[in-house]
C-alpha cells in the first residue's frame, strides 16, 4: 500500500526540538549522561493554591463531561482581570477574551483563520520556528523580515515601509522576544500600531514571557488605538509553571476573535473544566509568588552567565525571559557547530540559534529551567574537556 501524505507537509520539517529529543534519549540509552538545557520547559511546579485547587474539582464527578468552546465565565473574567492588574489593559470577558489549549493552538487557528494562498505573512528572523509552520501550512508565503542585535532585536519598520507591503495579511510579532530575550517599549508598539494602520496589517503579539526576569511587564494593548490593529496571545505555561496543563488565551477585538473561534470550535472541544478552575486560581497569584519565581531564575541565570564566559561568548545581562541568549565566539561558523561540540566533548545540550531562522546562526541559547546543581555540572563538563584540549 502507498498512500502518500498531502504535498503541504513538504513544506515543513518534523519540529527541531521533537528530533534532537530522540537524539538525546539514544545517546543516554548508550550509557552517555546528556544534560539538556535546551528546551524551556519549567521544572518548577504551579503555585500550591493552583495544584489544590485542580485536585478539589477534579474529585466532583459532574466535572468530567465536554466543556463550551469559549472556557467557562470565571475563567475569562480571571484572564481579564489578569490583564487589567497586571498590563492596564480593559476587556471584556464576554468576548475580548478567548481561552486555548496552549497559546501554540492559537498560532495554528489564527494562521488558518485569516491566511491562505496569495496572501503574504511577515515573520521575524530569528523567532518562534512554529509562526513559519503554521503559515506555509495554510499555502500562504512567508516573508522573513530580519532582526538584529544592533537594533535590539527590533524591526526596522521605516525600511520594512519601504518594500511592496500589498499582499501582507499578517504580522507575527514576540516581545519580550524569544530567543533572544529583547524587550520593546510603548514606543516601539506605538510605532507598530501606525505601520499596522497604514498598511492594513493584523499584527498578532505572542507574549508568554513578560513576567520572567522582566520588571516592567508589557501588553502590546496596554498602547492607545493598539486594540483597533492587533491581537495577543498569552499564556500560562511559563510565567505561571504549568506548560503542560495547555492553558494559553488570545485577547483582543471581538471582530478578530470571531473568526479564530468559528475555526477552533471545528477543531477541539473545551478545556477540561477543572483545568480551568485551577487556571482561575493561578491567575490570582500574588506578586511574590512571581518574585520568588524570578529569584530562583536569576541564580541560575548567573550559572548560565558563567558557563558562556567559558565559552567565550557574548550575551546581554539584562535579557528576560527562560533563556540565555549569546553570541558565538569568532572561530566558529554557526552556533550548530558549537552546539555539536559541546554535546560531544561535554555531554551538554545548548540550542543552536540557527533553529530560530538565519539571523541566529551565529548565536547559542541555553535554557534556565533547571537546577543550579545541573548547570554546576554542566560547568565542570566544559572545564573538563577545555582542559583536555588544552585551551584551559
Amino acid at each position: 500500500m502507498n498512500v502518500k501524505p498531502a504535498s503541504r507537509m513538504d513544506l515543513v520539517q518534523e519540529y527541531y526540538f521533537s528530533t534532537k529529543l530522540k537524539q538525546i534519549a539514544a545517546m543516554r540509552a548508550s550509557g552517555i549522561d546528556v544534560l539538556n538545557l535546551g528546551i524551556g520547559s519549567p521544572d518548577l511546579p504551579p503555585s500550591a493554591e493552583t495544584i489544590s485547587a485542580l485536585a478539589t474539582a477534579a474529585e466532583n464527578p459532574k466535572n468530567h463531561a465536554y466543556q463550551s468552546y469559549v472556557g467557562i465565565p470565571a475563567l475569562r473574567e480571571g484572564f481579564a482581570k489578569f490583564y487589567q492588574n497586571a498590563y492596564g489593559v480593559s476587556l471584556n470577558p464576554v468576548d475580548e477574551v478567548l481561552p486555548l489549549i496552549g497559546s501554540k493552538e492559537g498560532v495554528m487557528h489564527i494562521s488558518m483563520a485569516y491566511l491562505e494562498a496569495g496572501d503574504e505573512v511577515l515573520v521575524p528572523n530569528p523567532g518562534y520556528p512554529t509562526y513559519r509552520a503554521a503559515s506555509l501550512l495554510t499555502g500562504a508565503t512567508v516573508v522573513d523580515y530580519d532582526l538584529s542585535e544592533e537594533n535590539g532585536w527590533l524591526p526596522d519598520l521605516k525600511k520594512l515601509a519601504e518594500k511592496d507591503l500589498s499582499k501582507v495579511k499578517l504580522m507575527w510579532v514576540n516581545y519580550p522576544h524569544m530567543p533572544t530575550g529583547a524587550k520593546a517599549n510603548k514606543a516601539f508598539f506605538e510605532e507598530l500600531r501606525d505601520f499596522a494602520l497604514a498598511n492594513n496589517i493584523l499584527i498578532v503579539n505572542d507574549n508568554p514571557y513578560s513576567f520572567i526576569l522582566n520588571d516592567d511587564p508589557e501588553s502590546a494593548l496596554a498602547v492607545e488605538g493598539m486594540k483597533e490593529v492587533a491581537l495577543e496571545l498569552n499564556s500560562l505555561s511559563k510565567s505561571h509553571n504549568m506548560a503542560g496543563w495547555r492553558l494559553g488565551v488570545l485577547v483582543g477585538k471581538a471582530e478578530f476573535i470571531n473568526p479564530v473561534l468559528r475555526f477552533k470550535s471545528n477543531m477541539d472541544s473545551g478545556m477540561f473544566l477543572p483545568l480551568q478552575m485551577a487556571a482561575v486560581k493561578a491567575l490570582e497569584n500574588p506578586s511574590s509568588w512571581f518574585d520568588e519565581l524570578n529569584a530562583v531564575y536569576r541564580e541560575r541565570q548567573q550559572k548560565v552567565f558563567e558557563m558562556m564566559d567559558l565559552l567565550n561568548c557574548q550575551y546581554d545581562k539584562n535579557q528576560s525571559g527562560m533563556f540565555v541568549w549569546a553570541k558565538i565566539p569568532a572561530n566558529y561558523q554557526t552556533g550548530f557547530e558549537l552546539s555539536d561540540e559541546i554535546l560531544e566533548k561535554s555531554g551538554v545540550f545548548i540550542t543552536p540559534g540557527g533553529i530560530f531562522g538565519s539571523a541566529g546562526d551565529g548565536y547559542i541559547r541555553t535554557s534556565l529551567c533547571a537546577e543550579v546543581s545541573v548547570f554546576e555540572q554542566a560547568i565542570g563538563r566544559i572545564v573538563s574537556s577545555l582542559a583536555l584540549s588544552g585551551e584551559l
